[in-house]
Protein backbone atom coordinates (compact mmCIF):
# COMPACT_ATOMS: atom_id res chain seq x y z
CA UNK A 1 0.00 0.00 0.00
CA UNK A 2 2.85 2.36 0.80
CA UNK A 3 4.40 1.72 -2.62
CA UNK A 4 1.08 2.38 -4.36
CA UNK A 5 0.55 5.59 -2.41
CA UNK A 6 4.09 6.73 -3.17
CA UNK A 7 3.62 5.96 -6.89
CA UNK A 8 0.31 7.83 -6.94
CA UNK A 9 1.89 10.85 -5.24
CA UNK A 10 4.75 10.77 -7.76
CA UNK A 11 2.31 10.62 -10.68
CA UNK A 12 0.38 13.62 -9.40
CA UNK A 13 3.58 15.66 -9.46
CA UNK A 14 5.42 14.16 -12.44
CA UNK A 15 2.69 14.17 -15.10
CA UNK A 16 1.59 17.79 -14.55
CA UNK A 17 5.25 18.82 -14.62
CA UNK A 18 5.82 17.01 -17.92
CA UNK A 19 2.64 18.56 -19.33
CA UNK A 20 3.78 22.05 -18.36
CA UNK A 21 7.21 21.48 -19.91
CA UNK A 22 5.67 20.28 -23.19
CA UNK A 23 3.23 23.20 -23.19
CA UNK A 24 6.04 25.71 -22.63
CA UNK A 25 8.08 24.18 -25.45
CA UNK A 26 5.16 24.55 -27.86
CA UNK A 27 4.33 28.05 -26.59
CA UNK A 28 7.89 29.37 -26.70
CA UNK A 29 7.91 30.23 -30.45
CA UNK A 30 4.79 32.36 -29.97
CA UNK A 31 6.31 34.00 -26.89
CA UNK A 32 9.54 34.71 -28.76
CA UNK A 33 7.62 36.13 -31.73
CA UNK A 34 5.67 38.49 -29.48
CA UNK A 35 8.86 39.46 -27.65
CA UNK A 36 10.68 40.17 -30.91
CA UNK A 37 7.84 42.34 -32.17
CA UNK A 38 8.81 44.92 -29.52
CA UNK A 39 12.41 45.12 -30.78
CA UNK A 40 13.78 47.25 -33.57
CA UNK A 41 14.86 45.48 -36.75
CA UNK A 42 18.49 46.02 -35.74
CA UNK A 43 18.07 44.63 -32.21
CA UNK A 44 16.04 41.64 -33.40
CA UNK A 45 19.06 40.02 -35.05
CA UNK A 46 21.58 40.69 -32.28
CA UNK A 47 22.11 37.87 -29.74
CA UNK A 48 22.97 40.32 -26.95
CA UNK A 49 19.43 41.73 -27.15
CA UNK A 50 17.76 38.34 -26.91
CA UNK A 51 15.91 39.12 -23.68
CA UNK A 52 17.44 42.40 -22.54
CA UNK A 53 16.35 45.28 -24.77
CA UNK A 54 14.42 48.53 -24.81
CA UNK A 55 10.81 47.83 -25.87
CA UNK A 56 9.38 49.91 -28.69
CA UNK A 57 6.07 50.12 -30.55
CA UNK A 58 7.82 51.29 -33.70
CA UNK A 59 7.03 48.09 -35.61
CA UNK A 60 3.31 48.26 -34.81
CA UNK A 61 3.11 51.93 -35.74
CA UNK A 62 4.95 51.25 -38.96
CA UNK A 63 2.64 48.32 -39.70
CA UNK A 64 -0.56 50.33 -39.35
CA UNK A 65 0.71 53.51 -41.00
CA UNK A 66 2.73 52.17 -43.94
CA UNK A 67 1.46 48.66 -44.60
CA UNK A 68 -2.33 49.14 -44.45
CA UNK A 69 -2.73 46.37 -41.88
CA UNK A 70 -6.46 46.86 -41.40
CA UNK A 71 -7.23 46.26 -45.06
CA UNK A 72 -5.41 42.92 -44.98
CA UNK A 73 -7.05 42.03 -41.66
CA UNK A 74 -10.49 42.89 -43.05
CA UNK A 75 -9.88 40.67 -46.07
CA UNK A 76 -8.82 37.82 -43.78
CA UNK A 77 -11.93 38.24 -41.67
CA UNK A 78 -14.28 38.40 -44.67
CA UNK A 79 -12.86 35.37 -46.44
CA UNK A 80 -12.56 33.28 -43.25
CA UNK A 81 -16.09 34.02 -42.01
CA UNK A 82 -17.83 33.40 -45.32
CA UNK A 83 -15.74 30.33 -46.18
CA UNK A 84 -16.55 28.83 -42.77
CA UNK A 85 -20.25 29.66 -43.15
CA UNK A 86 -20.49 28.15 -46.64
CA UNK A 87 -18.59 25.04 -45.54
CA UNK A 88 -21.08 24.52 -42.70
CA UNK A 89 -24.08 25.17 -44.95
CA UNK A 90 -22.88 22.42 -47.26
CA UNK A 91 -21.31 20.17 -44.63
CA UNK A 92 -24.22 19.88 -42.18
CA UNK A 93 -26.73 18.40 -44.70
CA UNK A 94 -24.02 16.15 -46.21
CA UNK A 95 -22.96 14.80 -42.81
CA UNK A 96 -26.62 14.38 -41.84
CA UNK A 97 -27.35 12.30 -44.93
CA UNK A 98 -24.26 10.14 -44.45
CA UNK A 99 -24.90 9.60 -40.73
CA UNK A 100 -28.61 8.77 -40.82
CA UNK A 101 -29.21 7.63 -44.40
CA UNK A 102 -26.03 5.80 -45.36
CA UNK A 103 -25.68 3.87 -48.60
CA UNK A 104 -23.19 1.30 -49.85
CA UNK A 105 -20.95 4.06 -51.15
CA UNK A 106 -20.96 6.25 -48.04
CA UNK A 107 -17.66 4.95 -46.67
CA UNK A 108 -16.07 5.17 -50.12
CA UNK A 109 -17.21 8.76 -50.50
CA UNK A 110 -15.83 9.68 -47.08
CA UNK A 111 -12.48 8.10 -47.92
CA UNK A 112 -12.43 9.82 -51.31
CA UNK A 113 -13.07 13.21 -49.70
CA UNK A 114 -10.29 12.59 -47.21
CA UNK A 115 -7.93 11.52 -50.00
CA UNK A 116 -8.35 14.91 -51.69
CA UNK A 117 -6.41 16.40 -48.76
CA UNK A 118 -3.42 14.30 -49.86
CA UNK A 119 -3.29 16.01 -53.27
CA UNK A 120 -0.30 18.39 -53.44
CA UNK A 121 -1.61 21.92 -53.84
CA UNK A 122 1.19 22.72 -56.30
CA UNK A 123 -0.24 20.12 -58.71
CA UNK A 124 -3.31 22.27 -59.40
CA UNK A 125 -1.77 25.71 -58.91
CA UNK A 126 -1.04 26.44 -62.58
CA UNK A 127 -4.43 25.35 -63.99
CA UNK A 128 -6.19 27.14 -61.12
CA UNK A 129 -4.27 30.35 -61.81
CA UNK A 130 -4.81 30.11 -65.58
CA UNK A 131 -8.55 29.49 -65.31
CA UNK A 132 -9.24 32.13 -62.69
CA UNK A 133 -7.13 34.81 -64.37
CA UNK A 134 -7.62 34.23 -68.10
CA UNK A 135 -10.96 32.40 -68.37
CA UNK A 136 -13.19 33.21 -65.40
CA UNK A 137 -11.73 36.61 -64.57
CA UNK A 138 -12.08 36.14 -60.80
CA UNK A 139 -8.39 36.26 -59.88
CA UNK A 140 -7.65 38.36 -56.79
CA UNK A 141 -11.28 38.52 -55.66
CA UNK A 142 -12.95 37.69 -52.37
CA UNK A 143 -15.24 35.28 -54.20
CA UNK A 144 -12.32 33.15 -55.43
CA UNK A 145 -10.59 33.02 -52.05
CA UNK A 146 -13.84 32.14 -50.26
CA UNK A 147 -14.65 29.32 -52.71
CA UNK A 148 -11.13 27.87 -52.54
CA UNK A 149 -10.96 28.01 -48.73
CA UNK A 150 -14.42 26.45 -48.49
CA UNK A 151 -13.54 23.59 -50.83
CA UNK A 152 -10.19 22.71 -49.27
CA UNK A 153 -11.73 22.57 -45.78
CA UNK A 154 -15.02 20.89 -46.71
CA UNK A 155 -13.69 17.30 -46.30
CA UNK A 156 -12.57 18.03 -42.75
CA UNK A 157 -15.89 19.71 -41.96
CA UNK A 158 -17.94 16.76 -43.23
CA UNK A 159 -15.74 14.21 -41.44
CA UNK A 160 -15.95 16.02 -38.11
CA UNK A 161 -19.69 16.61 -38.33
CA UNK A 162 -20.23 13.01 -39.42
CA UNK A 163 -18.53 11.71 -36.27
CA UNK A 164 -20.58 14.06 -34.07
CA UNK A 165 -23.87 13.17 -35.77
CA UNK A 166 -23.19 9.43 -35.49
CA UNK A 167 -23.29 9.76 -31.70
CA UNK A 168 -26.91 10.96 -31.83
CA UNK A 169 -29.37 8.06 -31.38
CA UNK A 170 -31.29 7.33 -34.56
CA UNK A 171 -34.44 6.81 -32.46
CA UNK A 172 -34.59 10.56 -31.81
CA UNK A 173 -34.58 11.29 -35.54
CA UNK A 174 -37.26 8.67 -36.15
CA UNK A 175 -39.38 10.17 -33.37
CA UNK A 176 -39.15 13.52 -35.11
CA UNK A 177 -40.23 11.91 -38.37
CA UNK A 178 -43.25 10.40 -36.65
CA UNK A 179 -44.15 13.90 -35.40
CA UNK A 180 -44.24 15.10 -38.98
CA UNK A 181 -40.88 16.85 -39.26
CA UNK A 182 -39.36 17.08 -42.71
CA UNK A 183 -35.63 16.88 -43.39
CA UNK A 184 -35.03 20.57 -42.70
CA UNK A 185 -37.10 20.29 -39.51
CA UNK A 186 -35.02 17.36 -38.31
CA UNK A 187 -31.81 19.30 -38.90
CA UNK A 188 -33.13 22.51 -37.33
CA UNK A 189 -35.13 21.16 -34.40
CA UNK A 190 -33.19 18.02 -33.46
CA UNK A 191 -29.76 17.75 -35.04
CA UNK A 192 -28.36 21.25 -34.51
CA UNK A 193 -29.43 21.58 -30.83
CA UNK A 194 -28.07 18.12 -29.93
CA UNK A 195 -24.80 18.53 -31.84
CA UNK A 196 -24.32 22.22 -31.14
CA UNK A 197 -21.01 21.72 -29.35
CA UNK A 198 -19.61 19.68 -32.24
CA UNK A 199 -20.80 22.21 -34.81
CA UNK A 200 -19.21 25.10 -32.92
CA UNK A 201 -15.94 23.17 -32.54
CA UNK A 202 -15.95 22.38 -36.26
CA UNK A 203 -16.69 26.01 -37.13
CA UNK A 204 -13.88 27.28 -34.90
CA UNK A 205 -11.34 24.85 -36.34
CA UNK A 206 -12.43 25.65 -39.90
CA UNK A 207 -12.17 29.38 -39.23
CA UNK A 208 -8.63 28.93 -37.89
CA UNK A 209 -7.65 26.89 -40.95
CA UNK A 210 -9.08 29.57 -43.25
CA UNK A 211 -7.42 32.40 -41.34
CA UNK A 212 -4.02 30.68 -41.37
CA UNK A 213 -4.16 29.47 -44.98
CA UNK A 214 -1.13 30.89 -46.77
CA UNK A 215 -0.45 28.87 -49.91
CA UNK A 216 -3.62 29.72 -51.83
CA UNK A 217 -4.22 33.18 -50.40
CA UNK A 218 -0.70 34.27 -51.35
CA UNK A 219 -0.80 32.83 -54.87
CA UNK A 220 -4.36 33.69 -55.86
CA UNK A 221 -4.29 37.31 -54.71
CA UNK A 222 -2.26 40.44 -55.36
CA UNK A 223 -3.86 43.53 -53.83
CA UNK A 224 -7.67 43.64 -53.68
CA UNK A 225 -8.31 40.36 -51.83
CA UNK A 226 -4.88 39.95 -50.22
CA UNK A 227 -5.02 38.61 -46.66
CA UNK A 228 -2.64 38.84 -43.72
CA UNK A 229 -0.69 35.89 -45.13
CA UNK A 230 0.16 38.06 -48.12
CA UNK A 231 1.25 40.88 -45.82
CA UNK A 232 3.50 38.53 -43.84
CA UNK A 233 4.96 37.07 -47.03
CA UNK A 234 5.76 40.56 -48.28
CA UNK A 235 7.69 41.45 -45.11
CA UNK A 236 9.98 38.45 -44.92
CA UNK A 237 13.66 38.72 -45.79
CA UNK A 238 16.25 35.89 -45.91
CA UNK A 239 18.81 38.12 -44.21
CA UNK A 240 16.47 38.82 -41.29
CA UNK A 241 16.62 42.59 -41.95
CA UNK A 242 12.93 43.03 -41.15
CA UNK A 243 12.69 40.41 -38.41
CA UNK A 244 11.25 42.80 -35.85
CA UNK A 245 8.72 44.17 -38.33
CA UNK A 246 7.81 40.65 -39.46
CA UNK A 247 7.28 39.54 -35.88
CA UNK A 248 4.92 42.46 -35.30
CA UNK A 249 2.89 41.58 -38.38
CA UNK A 250 2.80 37.90 -37.39
CA UNK A 251 1.77 38.75 -33.83
CA UNK A 252 -1.02 40.98 -35.11
CA UNK A 253 -2.18 38.12 -37.36
CA UNK A 254 -2.00 35.39 -34.72
CA UNK A 255 -3.34 37.47 -31.83
CA UNK A 256 -6.99 37.59 -32.93
CA UNK A 257 -7.03 33.82 -33.46
CA UNK A 258 -5.66 33.15 -29.95
CA UNK A 259 -8.21 35.49 -28.37
CA UNK A 260 -11.05 34.04 -30.45
CA UNK A 261 -10.07 30.47 -29.61
CA UNK A 262 -9.86 31.22 -25.90
CA UNK A 263 -13.19 33.05 -25.90
CA UNK A 264 -15.04 30.38 -27.89
CA UNK A 265 -13.61 27.59 -25.76
CA UNK A 266 -14.68 29.39 -22.58
CA UNK A 267 -18.19 30.06 -23.89
CA UNK A 268 -18.52 26.50 -25.19
CA UNK A 269 -17.47 24.95 -21.89
CA UNK A 270 -19.80 27.23 -19.96
CA UNK A 271 -22.66 26.41 -22.33
CA UNK A 272 -22.13 22.67 -22.09
CA UNK A 273 -21.79 22.84 -18.30
CA UNK A 274 -24.94 24.93 -18.00
CA UNK A 275 -26.80 22.51 -20.24
CA UNK A 276 -25.65 19.53 -18.20
CA UNK A 277 -26.67 21.19 -14.92
CA UNK A 278 -29.97 22.31 -16.35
Amino acid sequence: MAIVAQTSRFSKIAWPTVAWIVALIFFFPIFYMVLTSFKTDADAVKPEFLFSFTPTLENYANMTENYDYWRFATNSAITSVFATAFALVVGVPCAYAMAFNPTRGTKDILMWMLSTKMLPAAAVLYPMTFLTKNVLGVFDTHFLVIVVLCLINLPIVIWMLFTYFKDIPRDIIEAGQMDGLNTWGEIKEILIPLAWGGIVSTALLTFIFCWNEAYWTVRLTTIDAATLSKLIEGNRAPEGLFFGRLSAVSTAAVGPIIVLGWFCQKQLVQGLTFGAVK
